[in-house]
């Protein structure tokens, strides 16, 4: 399946950017006056600028990570974007802190939670009346359950985590 890339804003954790030696680089631009993604949370600002790297989170669990415009992937983390893709199969991560990174068989599908909403996007405001209220996605989540899935456990060793996600790339890509 071929698909494009969205241009909307990346997050990536402190922990992340830390183990890909970004974190400097980051909090370099960003104090000498450099503006990230207006969805980023003043306290991942704030936490920024006073060099802390400690995860942040809401009350509700999800954590708070820096937001990125798709140039800064390239202009400031030398990531280069694509212009396409193509689809072989779904990882389903789980990340748990502690856990030995390894690939699971859970057997789990693509389900309606999966998918953007008008309901469940609440980072950029659906101004064309575009999304739908419902989630009617049902073309596409037959096609993506098409592919092969894995699942795969990771924790915040990067190196440890690698290893895992190239394994199971090589195995959705087989």
């Amino acid at each position: 399946m071929r698909v494009l890339p969205w241009p909307s804003a990346a997050a990536f954790g402190f922990g992340l950017l830390d183990a890909l030696d970004l974190y400097e680089t980051v909090r370099t631009r960003l104090a000498a006056g450099e503006q990230m993604h207006p969805t980023q949370h003043q306290t991942v600002t704030d936490a920024l600028l006073d060099g802390r790297r400690t995860p942040l989170w809401k009350a509700n669990g999800k954590e708070l990570k820096p937001q990125f415009w798709p140039d800064q992937l390239t202009s400031w983390l030398s990531m280069p974007l694509a212009t396409e893709g193509h689809v072989v199969g779904i990882l389903f991560p789980q990340i748990t802190a502690g856990a030995e990174p390894q690939l699971v068989d859970r057997g789990r599908g693509v389900k309606d939670d999966d998918f953007f909403t008008a309901v469940t996007e609440d980072r950029y405001p659906d101004v064309f009346g575009l999304l739908p209220s419902l989630g009617d996605h049902t073309v596409l989540r037959e096609r993506l359950g098409g592919l092969a899935h894995q699942g795969v456990v990771m924790n915040h060793d990067a190196t440890a985590t690698v290893l895992v996600l190239k394994e199971a790339v090589a195995r959705l890509d087989a």
